[in-house]
């Protein structure tokens, strides 16, 4: 069993509030969790800061390049629109055996 976990750390355009905010992360999670159901997607971070956002997202799967797949996939996803900017992306792939 691998679980993969994605944070993506962004940049959102011209956003003066938290309420404009939500109005542009929460399309963008919802796009994920519709596009991919099997993974587990939320805002992780800078829930106070109004021009930047941090999305988490997580799978679980029987394979490595199965969870990259996945992955890569959600990056791009958010890599995609234009009203943001991706400043960091961090993944980190754990196995059963490790400890």
């Amino acid at each position: 069993m691998f679980i993969g976990a994605l944070t993506l750390d962004i940049l959102l355009g011209d956003v003066r509030s938290l309420k404009q905010k939500r109005s542009v992360v929460r399309p963008i999670v919802a796009e994920i969790q519709r596009k991919y159901p099997a993974v587990a997607v939320a805002e992780a971070g800078h829930l106070d800061l109004h021009r930047r956002a941090e999305i988490g997202v997580a799978v679980v799967s029987a394979s490595a390049a199965n969870c990259d797949e996945v992955l890569d996939a959600c990056e791009r996803l958010v890599a995609y629109h234009p009203e943001i900017e991706l400043l960091s992306v961090r993944r980190r792939l754990f196995n059963d055996h490790e400890e």
